[in-house]
């Protein structure tokens, strides 16, 4: 009784000493605005829940939906959450002791006498942990969990963006085979009227074939937007953890460009530290390995186990732990570290210049979403003022291809002067077509930049395959 009290107030006095650095959350000095903003731009917080939502677009959310149930990439990231609170689970179970059944039987023979010999015990084992040495490696499990978790958002972050610009992508160029389409066809029928007048000998053969040319310069356009739009349908189709041709027929019957509402709340700079997965995955890493820290100095004191074991035996199963002969023993052991060679010293510099990488990684995760975030800001912002002067452009070079029309008919203008506003009129408007895309595809860029991902739940618990008949069998031959 003695002893256990000895060990009972050790182990308690051990749930309270740890070693090694205790974590705290950096504090990084990050600027008050973003420098790409208005100066009098009015500052409200992100609204990134569901933000594609905002594009008004049917078919665009059912995609969303189903990319985030299918997707591989995500399968991975729940695989590993899993695997984290398994890690956990382990790290957690050496804080408690460790007992196991013993059960032995034996017949022999000595001097023409036959006799059996029966034992069956327990033997059990509990390291005090009196430096913290197994609480910290479950303190670092479990900010691995939370590392883990931060990983799938990351990754459906990475997800729900793709999703947004590829299909906005696919529906931009859509509208750009359309339009080739149909400027092929009616530069096509001014070639066959031009061929007809200078069989008539109203027009020469320079107009024949300049008129040729560019129905066949804009035709060929049209296989390379086409595959261009293909791929795009079948990333959309790979994202959503299908066959590559499985929306060809769905994304086939058409639809518009996306449309963002502008502009749009940015919030401050500190908000990314919340709003970004990869920036709060990276600290809760840093986290983790702060405790690895602690893990490896708790390897240079001393560590006191308790082991123990009953046994009983008899020369008959039912004489045991009744009849039987009865043993035991209970005591504590004492490992002190005295020359290790300097490998439990370098252990712990191998687990400070990890802490310190994953620091660094955590700092650079921020520099790199303050910096995502100002080139969206820019970027969408000089692309609207470019797609408003491609509007310009486009109406200005329609109309002039209508003018050129009306010359050339009265006479006053060359059949020359009228191919060449109109290839710049297709330009133009294929120019303001890419435009409107581009505003869209900043505008998804923007909001992942401020953080804006999948925020419903999300079951990770499940596993992929489900193992059955795992218990004994006869082992079959794999070929």
């Amino acid at each position: 009784m003695r002893v256990v009290g000895i060990a009972t107030s050790v182990s308690l006095l051990g749930g309270c000493l740890v070693v090694g650095p205790d974590y705290k959350a950096p504090q990084l000095n990050l600027p008050s605005k973003w420098g790409s903003n208005p100066r009098k731009a009015e500052v409200r917080a992100p609204e990134l829940s569901r933000w594609w939502e905002r594009l008004n677009d049917p078919l665009l959310n059912k995609l969303m939906a189903e990319a985030v149930a299918g997707n591989l990439d995500v399968a991975t990231a729940k695989a590993k959450i899993r695997e984290a609170r398994a890690t956990h689970k382990q790290a957690f179970g050496s804080l408690f002791p460790s007992v196991e059944g013993t059960a032995s039987a034996n017949r022999g023979r000595a001097d023409e006498v036959v006799a059996n010999d029966f034992k069956a015990g327990f033997d059990s084992s509990w390291e005090l942990d009196l430096f913290g040495a197994n609480k910290r490696s479950a303190e670092a499990a479990r900010f691995g969990i939370d590392a883990a978790e931060w990983e799938l958002r990351s990754t459906l972050l990475t997800l729900v963006g793709d999703v947004a610009t590829y299909y906005t992508e696919a529906r931009g160029y859509q509208a750009r085979i359309a339009l080739a389409k149909q400027t092929a066809s009616s530069q096509a029928n001014t070639a066959k009227l031009t061929r007809t007048k200078f069989d008539a000998g109203t027009a020469s053969a320079v107009d024949v074939a300049n008129a040729e040319g560019q129905a066949a310069s804009t035709a060929a356009d049209i296989p390379t937007l086409e595959s261009a739009y293909t791929e795009d349908v079948h990333r959309l189709a790979v994202l959503t953890g299908r066959e590559p041709s499985a929306l060809t027929d769905q994304m086939a019957k058409g639809g518009p460009i996306p449309v963002p509402r502008l502009p749009i709340p940015t919030g401050v700079p500190a908000d990314v530290l919340l709003s970004r997965p990869d920036v709060r995955a990276a600290e809760r890493q840093y986290a983790q390995y702060t405790a690895k820290v602690g893990q490896a100095q708790a390897a240079l004191y001393p560590s006191v186990s308790l082991s123990g074991n009953i046994d009983t035996e008899g020369v008959k199963i039912g004489d045991l732990a009744k009849g039987s002969a009865i043993s035991w023993s209970f005591g504590p052991s004492l490992t002190v570290p005295i020359f290790q060679g300097g490998q439990l010293r370098a252990a712990v510099e191998v687990a400070q210049a990890q802490r310190d990488q994953y620091f660094i990684a955590y700092k650079s995760a921020v520099l790199t979403a303050l910096e995502d975030v100002e080139n969206a800001i820019v970027s969408l912002n000089n692309q609207r003022i470019a797609y408003r002067r491609r509007s310009v452009s486009a109406k200005a070079y329609i109309e002039a291809s209508r003018l050129s029309n009306a010359l050339y008919q009265s006479g006053a203008s060359s059949f020359l002067d009228v191919l060449t506003a109109a290839r710049s009129a297709y330009s133009a408007e294929d120019a303001q077509i890419q435009g409107r895309v581009a505003i869209t595809t900043d505008y998804v860029a923007l909001n992942k930049a401020l953080g804006g991902g999948w925020d419903g739940q999300v079951d990770s618990s499940k596993p992929e395959i489900v193992d059955t008949h795992t218990g004994p069998h006869l082992a079959k031959i794999q070929e």
